[in-house]
């Protein structure tokens, strides 16, 4: 496996993965940049989805939290990590992910970021920095080549 990561791979830690579905707003901003593209990979773990099931039926409604977690396994990369691991971070780790969307602060700290980087090249942002900031065009020349031609999925599909 490349210890480099691909740019064109985020992971959703459980806290966005869930505001999309529950709220929208910019976690469905960040996500639908992900889904809009089929070269760009959603990656994440079976414990990811647990913990996103898990969250979505605390606070919505267990059998709205199955049908998500249902389609969440289709869209995804899956990959496997050891138990213990943070189910995000190790997503994208094993995934070779390049981004991780998290709104855990603890995540995002500058702290975190120099305890990961001899480890692991990943940016760890919020969903509205990632939205904000995502640039499709310039990502697809570095990914695919040539000139991008613009989404090719709808990301409500």
């Amino acid at each position: 496996m490349s210890e480099e990561p691909d740019p064109a791979r985020v992971v959703a830690d459980a806290d966005v993965l869930a505001a999309d579905l529950l709220l929208g707003g910019d976690a469905r901003n960040a996500l639908d940049h992900v889904r809009r593209h089929s070269w760009i990979d959603l990656v994440a773990s079976d414990r990811l989805l647990s913990e996103t099931e898990r969250l979505v039926a605390t606070l919505a409604d267990p059998d709205l939290a199955a049908d998500h977690r249902a389609r969440l396994e289709t869209d995804r990369v899956r990959v496997e990590h050891p138990e213990g691991d943070h189910p995000a971070l190790a997503s994208a780790y094993r995934g070779r992910a390049a981004h991780v969307l998290s709104y855990d602060e603890r995540l995002r700290s500058a702290r975190a970021g120099l305890t990961l980087q001899p480890r692991v090249a990943v940016s760890v942002r919020s969903p509205d920095a990632f939205a904000t900031l995502f640039d499709a065009a310039s990502l697809y020349e570095v990914v695919e080549g040539g000139e991008y031609p613009g989404p090719d999925r709808d990301p409500r599909g």
